[in-house]
């Protein structure tokens, strides 16, 4: 029986509350990506900053550990798509929520072309119509890690997985239509 876990925030608040540029730019990513709140945005944020405290104590110290630990936070970042294999440590300095709102699972199926927007994304995926790598996902913030991006698909259950959907058809008309813009700014 015992007690139960005191669980811990993910995220950290702004300190100034009612900064108007930043309150903007939160803004205009919850709109962008698809995301919920803005406790969202601020969970990424703190992920990303322990991503950088991370890489900037590995560069202070020089010993044999650090190296290791250094390794160990470019795979992740690797694996997690945010980073290629010819990085460095100012490549992980750089990061934005930019590049991890593009990781997200919600991105995903929108630029795969399975939701025609992020809030339709976000929906499907919460309703259980989206597999990642033969799991049902149901959580739209999941990070794709880089292997899994080819195995996002719709349930087998799902009404979505027939040709014959209305919205399957729309999806394909507006991705013709995407590609012949595409040609004309080419020619």
């Amino acid at each position: 029986m015992g007690d139960t876990k005191k669980l811990k925030k993910k995220f950290e608040r702004p300190r100034k509350p009612w900064e108007k540029n930043r309150i903007i730019y939160e803004r205009e990513l919850i709109n962008k990506y698809g995301y919920k709140n803005k406790k969202e945005v601020w969970r990424f944020n703190a992920l990303l900053r322990g991503f950088r405290e991370q890489a900037r104590k590995i560069v202070a110290l020089d010993t044999k550990q650090a190296k290791k630990e250094g390794e160990a936070l470019f795979k992740k970042l690797i694996n997690m798509g945010l980073l290629e294999n010819d990085s460095s440590f100012d490549d992980v300095l750089e990061l934005s929520i930019d590049d991890i709102s593009k990781r997200r699972l919600a991105s995903m199926v929108v630029s795969k072309g399975l939701a025609r927007s992020p809030k339709q994304a976000r929906q499907f995926i919460t309703h259980k119509h989206v597999f990642v790598g033969g799991k049902k996902v149901s959580s739209p913030n999941y990070v794709v890690l880089r292997d899994e991006e080819n195995s996002i698909v719709y349930a087998m259950n799902s009404p979505f997985n027939d040709k014959n959907h209305p919205l399957i058809e729309q999806l394909k008309k507006s991705g013709k239509e995407v590609e012949k813009v595409k040609e004309d700014a080419k020619n």
